[in-house]
């Protein structure tokens, strides 16, 4: 049932059907290593950020392509049913796009096929251009292409809706087209230095740093993380994303804004699955209720 009322979020991005292997270890170059079992998830950073803003509370919109088959069929009623507004979602020529997380306890590796995804451009962000102007917030990733994330951002500037662009994977012309309009960059070290060697036309915007367990960084503010049991890290940061876009829509300041996306992120890790991890409005608040701020300067 979708969310009616509250804040405004539109995704603009990727819908993934997910085959999620565990292992005990990521395996070498030339081997071949038996996986501890394998199970299929709803995901895409586009549409599993968008789960976490409509979990959250918030009107959410998602746009994006999915094929003509039945993984696209399913991910769009599994949308619907966290209360996303799928009206925006295309069928395109292509098949659904996959992802093959490959989960070990260190770490996580994931391999995508585009697919539909390939197909999300110009043309569905003019069929959203006015959603997106009216929405308070704009979620961009990297599993899209340049052209169609531009004229997304654009839209989102012509309304004042703010732009929170987290850009994963890391794509040079998607870098140079999507930064200049960004208000709030999403970013890890690895995905940090990648922009910084592209070297895109800058604006004016703030950077969140994000540094997996210990939380993430304003600045010289580390706004700390809370205590959490791994279980599979692969949509912690999309719950992040959609977290701190929920926040920055209600209006609330920075760092609280990022607190509250590091309380999604750490209950997302402690469940199986992208977008079966992202938490609730009330899980959130009860995980921040009981626990104290324990920011400090770097």
């Amino acid at each position: 049932m979708r969310n009616t009322g509250g804040v405004k979020v539109v995704s603009f991005g990727s819908l993934n059907y997910d085959l999620s292997i565990w292992l005990e270890r990521l395996p070498g170059p030339d081997e071949t290593l038996r996986a501890q079992r394998m199970e299929a998830f709803s995901g895409g950073k586009g549409a599993n950020q968008a789960t976490a803003a409509a979990r959250l509370g918030a009107d959410t919109h998602m746009v994006g392509c999915v094929g003509d088959d039945d993984r696209g069929r399913w991910l769009v009623e599994v949308l619907n049913e966290s209360g996303v507004d799928t009206s925006l979602v295309r069928i395109a020529d292509e098949p659904t796009g996959t992802a093959v997380p490959l989960i070990s306890p260190a770490d996580v590796s994931i391999v995508i096929v585009a697919g539909a995804n390939a197909s999300t451009g110009v043309a569905d962000a003019d069929a959203a251009a006015e959603v997106i102007a009216a929405a308070d917030v704009l979620l961009l990733q990297g599993e899209v292409g340049a052209a169609g994330a531009r004229k997304a951002a654009q839209a989102a500037r012509s309304g004042g809706t703010t732009v929170l662009f987290n850009p994963a994977p890391v794509d040079p012309f998607l870098v140079e087209a999507v930064v200049p309009l960004t208000d709030v960059l999403v970013v890890n070290r690895a995905e940090q230095a990648q922009i910084e060697s592209i070297g895109p036309e800058t604006g004016q915007f703030d950077i969140v740093l994000t540094l997996g367990g210990r939380g993430a960084q304003l600045d010289d503010v580390l706004v700390p993380s809370f205590p959490a049991e791994v279980v599979d890290p692969t949509g912690a940061g999309d719950a992040f994303c959609g977290a701190l876009g929920v926040a920055l829509a209600e209006e609330r300041p920075l760092i609280e804004a990022v607190r509250f996306a590091n309380a999604a992120g750490a209950l997302a890790v402690q469940t199986p699955g992208a977008q079966p991890s992202m938490p609730t409005r009330a899980e959130v608040s009860a995980l921040l209720d009981g626990s104290p701020s324990g920011l400090s300067q770097k």
